[in-house]
């Protein structure tokens, strides 16, 4: 299952209110600065550093906010299983699946290094447990099964 983080793949406005009520089933509460931050991130194509999200935040409400603002932000929205961040590169993205009812897989992220696309893909289950497992076996402690990948994307190659 692949997804291409775009405006035009995801409604912003059903992301947001499905957002709204996982935050609320969990505990939490997407605040209107959250809010606002997660806005941002389903308007972008492309991830965002948390420096880019404050000046698209100013932008958008004429208010300054701290980059270390907008970090306490993110962690809450990751931990909400709302945004990714790729550690690769320390952006931050919208998850492709945040209206989604289905049990998520683990994330997998193309990420083109032309055009700084992403595609959100899932792992099939019987791949990580084998990884896990081979992890395992070797006395190590996985702190992320989350995987990054390099390249170009289809429309880059064509280029």
């Amino acid at each position: 299952m692949t997804a291409t983080l775009s405006s035009d793949v995801m409604d912003k406005e059903k992301a947001i209110n499905q957002a709204e009520k996982s935050c609320m089933e969990h505990g939490g509460k997407l605040t209107p600065k959250r809010k606002v931050v997660l806005e941002l991130l389903l308007e972008n194509a492309h991830p965002q550093s948390a420096y880019e999200l404050a000046d698209l935040y100013q932008q958008k409400l004429g208010e300054k906010i701290p980059a270390m603002s907008v970090y306490r932000m993110l962690e809450f929205l990751i931990e909400q299983g709302l945004v990714h961040k790729l550690a690769s590169t320390n952006k931050f993205l919208a998850c492709s699946h945040i209206t989604c009812t289905h049990k998520h897989e683990t994330p997998q992220f193309l990420i083109c290094d032309n055009c700084q696309s992403v595609s959100e893909v899932g792992i099939d289950t019987k791949l990580i447990e084998a990884l896990e497992k081979s992890i395992q076996q070797n006395h190590f402690q996985l702190n992320s099964p989350q995987l990054e990948l390099h390249g170009l994307c289809e429309h880059c190659q064509q280029q």
